[in-house]
């Protein structure tokens, strides 16, 4: 055997030996690494499955649930709505419960629709704008079925110049102040609403509308005049 011969084997020996040491100071720890990156991406894999699949079976559930109500089916399409509720995954509950409550108002349950939309304003778990819209379906309800009191306590907080519902709580306002005989009050907020830029078109029309409408029937005067 030669010299150089001999020399490799002994570097061949040192590094088995190595990486013996090393494998055997080492090994368990990347063993356990590795089975953790396994149960990891395991888990990641099962929890999105598990989440698209619970959302995809709330979403069908709240699908059907639509159809029950659109058909004219209200009472299985509020029990529909009251499962989801219960059972339902990601935002299919709050869905469900807001438009339950529609269901009950095309019932002609008015009180239990007012009733449901005050307990989601009321609700703090829930995101603000979702809380403003249920405040404004409150008051909405409320303008043929209420007094102008109870608009203003649902409403009169979103008619803020910032507020993006402040068009349509200003409608609500006026035309239950108009249907309680306060025309001055009526008009002014028919007015706010006419002069807003940032007002839809169709909600400024309607409220030019309205306005000449009580200028044009003289009790706004007649509130002056009083």
């Amino acid at each position: 055997m030669t010299d150089d011969s001999f020399i490799r084997e002994v570097n061949e020996e040192l590094r088995k030996d190595q990486a013996k040491a090393l494998w055997d100071r080492f090994g368990p720890t990347l063993i356990a690494a590795a089975a953790l990156v396994v149960l990891a991406t395991a888990a990641f894999v099962g929890y999105r499955y598990w989440h698209e699949t619970s959302a995809n079976a709330s979403g069908d559930a709240f699908s059907q649930a639509l159809l029950l109500a659109n058909g004219g089916k209200a009472d299985e399409a509020l029990a529909a709505f009251e499962q989801l509720e219960k059972d339902g995954y990601g935002a299919y509950p709050l869905l469900a419960r807001m438009r339950a409550a529609t269901v009950k108002a095309d019932k002609g349950d008015i009180d239990a629709a007012v009733k449901d939309f005050d307990a989601v304003a009321a609700d703090n778990a829930i995101p603000a704008s979702l809380r403003d819209m249920a405040r404004l379906r409150a008051g909405l309800l409320l303008v043929d079925h209420g007094s102008y009191a109870e608009v203003s306590a649902r409403v009169e907080q979103l008619t803020d110049d910032a507020n993006p519902l402040r068009s349509t709580a200003r409608e609500a306002l006026g035309l239950s102040a108009w249907k309680e005989g306060r025309a001055q009050d009526a008009l002014k907020l028919f007015e706010q609403i006419a002069a807003d830029d940032g007002a839809p078109r169709n909600v400024r029309q309607r409220a030019t509308l309205m306005a000449e409408l009580i200028r044009g029937s003289g009790d706004a005067k007649s509130d002056n005049a009083s």
